[in-house]
Order: C-alpha cells, then structure tokens, then sequence
C-alpha cells in the first residue's frame, strides 16, 4: 500500500453530471475514493497549503486501485491545467459536457438557490462581461486572487468549451483526456462506463442503479426566445469544438 495522489481527474464542467460520474466511479471495485470528490486543490487557496496535503486527502492503495477526485471548476480556472501538469503529467484527465444553453441555465440557477444570483437571467447574461471583467487577467497576475464573479457568474463564458480545451490540449495529449456527453452519460451510462473503465484500463462493471446526484430545483423555466437565442450564440462554440474533438455531440448546433 502507497501512497500517491489521483490516478484520475474529472475536471469539468460545472452542472454537467461530474457529480453522478463520481458516484458512479467509486462503486466500481477498484476505484477508492478521495477524502471529498471536489477538492479543489488546483482551483482555490488549498493549493498554497501544498503537496503534501493533496496528498493526503487519497487513500493509501496498490497498483491495481485507482482513486481520484472531481472538481469542475479546474476546466475554467486559468492555473489548473499548467499546477496540473507540473503535479502529473501523466494524469488521465476525463470531461463531461452538457448542452451549453442547459449548462448555462443551470449555473444561473444553481446561483439563484444559493442566494448569489439577484437578476433575472436575462440580466445575468447582460451583465456577464462587465461583472467578470478584469478579473482572470488579475488571477493571472497574482495567483493568490479569488475571482469570485469569474466562479460564480461566468454563465456563458463556461460553457464556451472550445476556448477551455484549447489550453488544456496544448498541455496534454489528446490520448490521455476523455471527453464524455452528460446526455448520453444519463441516457445510457452502461455503455458510458465502458468507456471509462477502459480509458482508465478497468475491467467493466454495472451497477444496480443509476441516480442523478445534486439535481438542482428551477425556480422558473427558461423563457423560449431565450432559449432559441443561446442556441444560435453557441452554434459557432459548438461547431469548433466538433473540429477540434473529431466528434460530435448530440446538442443544438
């Protein structure tokens, strides 16, 4: 039994299922999980207490164990992928996207119960840019710097998934990141789980169920007009990250 840090990271992307892809991982036999499943180690003041307690919020195991952890916010935070890189270059590194206008909706919503949201979602995404605004240049600059509008209302700017793979895959190979579908992931998470069991070389397993964990409530639904304009504002978004995957997904473009 040693002791190591993640064999796997789920890194993204916020309200896109991490959560249940988690759940779902650890009841595979030789996945053990992390002390929490979203650490934020690489994301957030954690990382000044350093290495050595990353590490230790593993468990000690053999080689044939793997664990992990699940923290979307690494996606979109712009030091993850360098602080990751510079940990473990060998790190397999697994995405979940969901429809961007859903994801979008849901981020907006998951602020509103937690009291951080006060304008009506049109106005959120209205004064996104403004609200966000300086904030990752002045994270780039000090890294000690919690943007907490960058977190907490980049609605749009976090389901543009193309401009965040980018960097990552200028760091990693493409070979060692999965990128999965939250649709098809909920649809069919059998043949999901397949994939990922053999992306991270584990022999396949089922489970009795399947639930989808941290749900979330919507206070109202999303006007239709709304709707139809996110889907052309992410028609583009969509179409660049089809090229640069070399797949497609099954949303809106």
């Amino acid at each position: 039994m040693t002791s190591r840090g993640p064999d796997f990271i789920v890194f993204g992307a916020q309200k896109s299922g991490t959560t249940s892809l988690y759940r779902y991982l650890t009841g595979h036999p030789r996945i053990a999980p992390a002390a929490e499943k979203q650490l934020d180690f690489f994301s957030h003041e954690a990382f000044h207490r350093g290495v050595e307690w990353h590490l230790s919020r593993f468990p000690k195991r053999g080689a044939n164990v793997l664990s992990g952890e699940a923290s979307p916010y690494y996606m979109f935070h712009p030091h993850a992928p360098r602080r990751i890189l510079e940990f473990d270059p060998e790190v397999k590194l697994i995405a979940v996207l969901r429809n961007p206008v859903d994801r979008t909706y849901s981020h907006y919503q998951h602020q509103v119960r937690n009291w951080r949201e006060p304008l009506s979602f049109e106005e959120a995404l209205s004064a996104e840019a403004g609200r966000i605004s300086g904030e990752e240049a002045r994270m780039r600059r000090d890294e000690s710097f919690y943007g907490v509008a960058h977190r907490r209302h980049s609605y749009l700017a976090r389901s543009r998934y193309a401009e965040q793979l980018e960097t990552w895959l200028s760091l990693f190979p493409r070979e060692r990141m999965l990128v999965l579908e939250s649709e098809a992931m909920f649809e069919s998470p059998d043949s999901v789980l397949d994939e990922v069991a053999s992306f991270l070389g584990l022999p396949p397993f089922r489970l009795g169920t399947y639930g989808k964990y941290m749900p979330g409530s919507y206070v109202e639904g999303m006007d239709p007009e709304t709707r139809r304009r996110l889907v052309g504002y992410f028609r583009p978004h969509n179409e660049r990250l089809y090229g640069m995957l070399g797949m497609e997904f099954s949303w809106d473009v």
